[in-house]
């Protein structure tokens, strides 16, 4: 071989080289490490828990288990429904064991302390399970994505029983940042759709008898009682206003956030005519179904919810992110994230506003008949789309301090 060509070829190999260590030496500690934060034993853990941590895997499997080069890490811990557990957490994933992201996370409160302790230590807030508005209004992060849902817009879907006549509402609120965000957000609506609030009660997270809040509201005689809690607080409600008669009354119940795995332990005897809004079905389309088959085997035939699959989509997101951006560091994942338009099994070109808020498409359900549920969690019958530009709040409205003028 002529010495002037040997000479070229370990010049184009050396810049080749060069370029991959520049790119790999771009992953901090040498690992993309992913923290799924959530409810792992309390009245969450059916809609997150061990669920979540798989679906986070599942993404890191589907995207190939490395990164440049790096594997992928997930690992989890139990938050118990606590600001100060979570944030003692993630405080140790992030400054001992170099957590680049952390993901997952209901219960808004734990969501707001989360949110800021990412934002000052500069590391990737992927929201599935926080559904507070304000964590994309006032307490906006610039390197937080609101994945899945909030409470804006569930309570605009909820909102529309208004138009249908069930225009007095009494709320039942967990008496936590959620629930809080949920009173205002569907307070706005009914009012704005020309209904009234006639009363409001609010109980702690985890309570296990509703009676006293019961009687409160049935004595209220509003068309509609709103429950605005989640998971099992949802499912004790909902039993007990059975076993206290209301819905049998004429009283409607409207719960604001129900998974698909509250209507399968309540039964659809009891969930029958419940309306609820969601980002995600498993059966919605053959893609969704598809997944949600690989995930039940996978979870022991526990069917999949929206706060799950989005924490697929989020892993997965940042993941492409990262690659596309040479690095793990947040900020320049999270510009990448915004740039690029969204595509898993059941997101398809939806975009990441400034604010950080995903612009999905969501969907109004009832909840069948158990005559007309023809095969296990055959429950949803689909009412309507609502397109993300309608079913989230605009951006100037928001206030979020990262955004410029609108």
């Amino acid at each position: 071989m002529r010495i002037d060509r040997f000479i070229g070829i370990l010049t184009v190999l050396s810049g080749v080289l060069g370029g991959c260590a520049s790119a790999l030496a771009q992953i901090s500690d040498n690992v993309v490490r992913i923290g799924v934060l959530n409810d792992q034993s309390g009245v969450y853990s059916d809609i997150t828990g061990r669920g979540s941590v798989i679906a986070a895997q599942m993404a890191v499997e589907d995207f190939g288990g490395t990164v440049l080069g790096k594997p992928i890490e997930i690992i989890f811990a139990d938050h118990q429904n606590k600001a100060d557990v979570g944030s003692s957490i993630a405080r140790k994933w992030i400054d001992r064991q170099g957590v680049d992201a952390i993901a997952d996370v209901p219960t808004s409160s734990v969501g707001f302390a989360i949110q800021e302790l990412t934002r000052t230590k500069n590391r990737v807030f992927l929201n599935s399970g926080s559904g507070s508005s304000d964590l994309t209004g006032k307490a906006c992060s610039p390197n937080a994505i609101a994945w899945t849902f909030d409470t804006y817009a569930l309570a605009k879907g909820a909102s529309a029983l208004v138009k249908e006549g069930a225009d007095s509402w009494f709320l039942l609120i967990a008496d936590y940042a959620f629930g809080h965000s949920i009173e205002r957000d569907l307070r706005s609506f009914v009012e704005a759709s020309g209904g009234k609030v006639v009363g409001v009660a609010r109980h702690p997270l985890g309570t296990s008898d509703f009676a006293s809040f019961l009687l409160q509201a049935k004595s209220s005689n509003a068309k509609v009682i709103g429950l605005g809690n989640a998971g099992a607080d949802t499912i004790n409600a909902i039993k007990q206003a059975s076993e206290f008669g209301i819905t049998q009354s004429g009283q409607k119940l409207a719960s604001i956030l129900v998974n698909i795995n509250d209507v399968n332990s309540l039964g659809l005897t009891l969930a029958q005519g419940l309306v609820t809004t969601e980002a995600f079905y498993w059966n919605l389309n053959a893609e969704t179904r598809a997944w949600s088959e690989r995930f039940m085997k996978l979870r022991q035939g526990m069917v999949p919810n929206m706060i799950q699959a989005g924490v697929y989509g989020s892993v997965l997101h940042y993941l492409k992110a990262v690659k596309n951006a040479g690095t793990d560091e947040a900020k320049a994942v999270v510009a990448e994230m915004k740039r690029m338009p969204i595509d898993d099994f059941y997101t398809k070109g939806a975009r990441i506003r400034e604010d950080g808020r995903v612009m999905r498409d969501m969907y109004v359900f009832q909840v069948k008949a158990p005559s007309e549920s023809k095969e296990p969690f055959d429950y949803y019958r689909l009412v309507r789309t609502i397109p993300g530009e309608e079913a989230f709040r605009p951006l100037k409205e928001g206030g979020c301090p990262y955004v410029g003028p609108q």
